[in-house]
C-alpha cells in the first residue's frame, strides 16, 4: 500500500501555489521531479512503514512515515518554502498527522531554499 498523499495535497490551496495553468501539480515522489522543473516545487518520500501485525490474523492497517521537502530558488526566498510547507501540512492534516518540523536549509551549491516536515499516515488494507 501507498499512502494517498497526492490526492490529499491536490486541492485548490496547494494548486494555487504549485501548479501553473493546465500543467501538472509540482509535487513529486522523491527522485521523480523532471530535470528542469519550475520552482517552487515539493517532493515526498517514504521514510519507514510498518504493518499492524496480529497474532491471530493478517494485518489490516499499515502505518507510514513520510518526509515532505519544499524547494524554492534564491530569488523566491525562504518565505515561499514556509508558506508552501504550511499549505501542504494543512492539506495533509485532514488525512494524516504532521509529526515533525524538520527545519530549513539552503543548498550550498545552488543556494536553493528547502523546508522539511514529516507526517505519519495509517492506510487500511
Amino acid at each position: 500500500m501507498t499512502p494517498p498523499i497526492f490526492a490529499a495535497v491536490n486541492v485548490p490551496p496547494v494548486q494555487a501555489i504549485l501548479k501553473s495553468g493546465s500543467g501538472p501539480l509540482r509535487f513529486y515522489l522523491f527522485g521523480m521531479a523532471p530535470q528542469d522543473v519550475a520552482y517552487p516545487y515539493a517532493v515526498w518520500r517514504q521514510v519507514s512503514g510498518t504493518p499492524e501485525n496480529y497474532i491471530s490474523d493478517r494485518p489490516d492497517v499499515d502505518s507510514f512515515t513520510l518526509q515532505i521537502e519544499v524547494y524554492a530558488n534564491p530569488s523566491q526566498g525562504s518565505a515561499v518554502t514556509r508558506s508552501i510547507a504550511n499549505a501542504l501540512a494543512t492539506a495533509i492534516e485532514g488525512h494524516a498527522h504532521v509529526t515533525a518540523w524538520l527545519g530549513e536549509s539552503r543548498d550550498p551549491d545552488t543556494k536553493n531554499y528547502v523546508s522539511r516536515f514529516q507526517c505519519d499516515w495509517w492506510v487500511s488494507r
